[in-house]
C-alpha cells in the first residue's frame, strides 16, 4: 500500500473517533506529512470547532510549509463566521499538496475549498479512499 493510502487511512481513523460528537459539523480527519512521516494530525473537535485542519496546522507550525495534507472531507472554502477557511489556512501555511477523500455537499466547501487551494498554487487530488471514508458522511446533512 502506498504512503498516500496509509496516511489517508490514518486520517479516516482519526475522523471516526469523533463521529457523532461534532454537532452540525462533520467529523473530519487531517494528517500533515512530509516524506511519509507524520508531522501533525487532528480530528474535528467535539462540538464542531476547531476544524481538523486548523488543529493540525497549529501543531505543525512552520513545519507545515511544503507538507502534504491528507483530509477526509474537502476543506471548507468559506466560513459563515467570516473567519479564514481551512483552504485559506492550508494555502497560507505553505502546504504543497492536499489529498482529499470525499467532496463536501456544504455550501462552504462543495468545490470551493479545492478551487481556492488550486488558485493558490496548491496541488489537489480528490477521491483517494473515498469508498472507505464515505461512511463518515452518510448522515451528514449540511445546513445552508
Amino acid at each position: 500500500m502506498s504512503d498516500d493510502a496509509d496516511l489517508m487511512q490514518r486520517a479516516i481513523r482519526l475522523a471516526a473517533q469523533n463521529l457523532g460528537l461534532t454537532g452540525d459539523n462533520p467529523s473530519v480527519g487531517c494528517v500533515l506529512a512530509r516524506d511519509g512521516r507524520v508531522i501533525a494530525e487532528a480530528a474535528t473537535a467535539p462540538g464542531g470547532r476547531p476544524h481538523a485542519e486548523e488543529q493540525a496546522l497549529a501543531q505543525a507550525g512552520e513545519a507545515a510549509s511544503g507538507a502534504t495534507a491528507y483530509v477526509t472531507l474537502e476543506p471548507c472554502g468559506a466560513r459563515s463566521s467570516g473567519a479564514a477557511s481551512c483552504a485559506e489556512r492550508l494555502a497560507e501555511a505553505g502546504v504543497a499538496r492536499v489529498v482529499i477523500a470525499c467532496e463536501d455537499a456544504s455550501q462552504y466547501a462543495s468545490g470551493q475549498g479545492a478551487e481556492r487551494l488550486r488558485a493558490a498554487g496548491v496541488a489537489v487530488e480528490l477521491g483517494l479512499l473515498a469508498d472507505e471514508a464515505v461512511f463518515l458522511y452518510d448522515g451528514y446533512k449540511p445546513t445552508f
